[in-house]
């Protein structure tokens, strides 16, 4: 195949997904190193960026098809918007929270905030922000809960790792994320 051949089935294989395609299985599909195809992939989201309404996401080690965030007033004209209520403060803190400390059990969840956090989190499962990652091993196997793909797509972000820096605030003792580096979210 041709590199125009190869991107085409790249391309096929990421709207034909609609969730975020490892390279690992776009690599196994193609035949290609994980070198060659990361330069393909990387070369295809620039020419995306520059002239198309679609873009290409990395998203923990993964690759998504997303339309241009600049482009949703035109997209949500395609159907009526659904009513959906925002997050409350419980449920942000709780995420923010379960994104920082993952995988992190309710019981430190409800150490950290000083109140119970079961409807919180069940309101972050339902929007599939927060998912169940397994149990830990400890007296009662207590549930440990980390953040989905969702919640990187939603908000930015291509793994965990790529959240803002926490700081500590010497003043009230609290962890603060870091101004300068929030602004750009």
């Amino acid at each position: 195949m041709d590199i125009s051949q190869i991107q085409a089935v790249i391309e096929a294989l990421l709207f034909a997904s609609g969730d975020p395609l490892p390279l690992d299985r776009i690599c196994e599909i193609i035949e290609l190193d994980k070198k060659t195809t990361s330069s393909i992939i990387k070369k295809m989201s620039d020419e995306f960026e520059a002239s198309r309404g679609i873009i290409i996401r990395e998203i923990n080690n993964g690759f998504q098809l997303c339309t241009k965030p600049d482009l949703f007033e035109y997209v949500k004209l395609l159907s009526q918007p659904r009513q959906r209520q925002g997050l409350s403060q419980a449920a942000y803190e709780v995420l923010s929270i379960v994104a920082y400390k993952q995988p992190v059990t309710r019981a430190h969840i409800e150490q950290v905030r000083g109140v119970s956090s079961d409807s919180a989190i069940g309101r972050l499962i339902e929007r599939n922000l927060v998912t169940e990652a397994g149990r830990l091993d400890a007296p009662g196997k207590p549930i440990l809960y980390a953040t989905t793909d969702e919640f990187l797509r939603c908000f930015g972000f291509k793994s965990p790792s790529d959240l803002p820096l926490l700081s500590f605030d010497a003043d009230d003792g609290q962890e603060v994320i870091n101004e300068t580096e929030l602004s750009t979210y």
